[in-house]
């Protein structure tokens, strides 16, 4: 009987060895070869904004084994902000109003990786709108109403995008062409 309640106190401790030890590993993740913040807080259930916090990042660039934590306290994010984004336009929800220069963009060309600015695999997830955009006019993760491509996010920049132009994002090659270039009205959102 004491040799039983030794091999069952023996194996209790192992087993609450293991788990506290798989609880911390869970915390943390070792970067991979590929990986994006995205893609890492896809996979976690977290957003972008928690992990760049969290790991004291200023950017989104990340290195094969680099650990990150995955997990900590919750920063505010779009998704747990969603009740105030409104689905339908009103004035009291358009900080701004502006016409810009819009041209279109897809994630479908010969060198391109589909990996927005901020972390958005486009590729992934053609359905997303999402627009390129000068950060000193039209800050990153803004939400926003482009007339003629609806609501969308300021989710990456681009080389040629200055000033009052941004970069709609289409999935299909002759779409984007089709879209051309055109003066639109674009209504910043709360």
């Amino acid at each position: 009987m004491k040799k039983l309640l030794i091999v069952l106190s023996f194996a209790l401790v192992l087993f609450l060895g293991t788990s506290l030890e798989s609880s911390a590993a869970s915390n943390t993740y070792t970067v991979k070869s590929g990986d994006t913040l995205y893609k890492i807080s896809k996979t976690h259930k977290v957003s972008v904004s928690n992990l760049k916090t969290w790991n004291k990042l200023k950017s989104n660039t990340i290195h094969p084994k680099q650990k990150l934590k995955v997990k900590g306290t919750a920063v505010k994010t779009a998704a747990k902000a969603k009740a105030k984004t409104p689905s339908r336009s009103t004035s009291s929800n358009v900080v701004k109003e502006f016409t810009v220069s819009a041209s279109a963009y897809t994630a479908s060309c010969a060198g391109c990786s589909g990996i927005t600015k901020t972390g958005i695999n486009l590729k992934k997830n053609p359905g997303l709108k999402v627009i390129a955009v000068d950060p000193r006019v039209i800050k990153l993760g803004t939400k926003v109403y482009v007339d003629g491509y609806g609501y969308a996010v300021a989710g990456d920049t681009g080389g040629a995008i200055k000033g009052h132009k941004i970069d709609v994002f289409i999935p299909t090659k002759s779409a984007a062409l089709k879209w051309g270039r055109k003066n639109v009205k674009i209504k910043i959102l709360k």
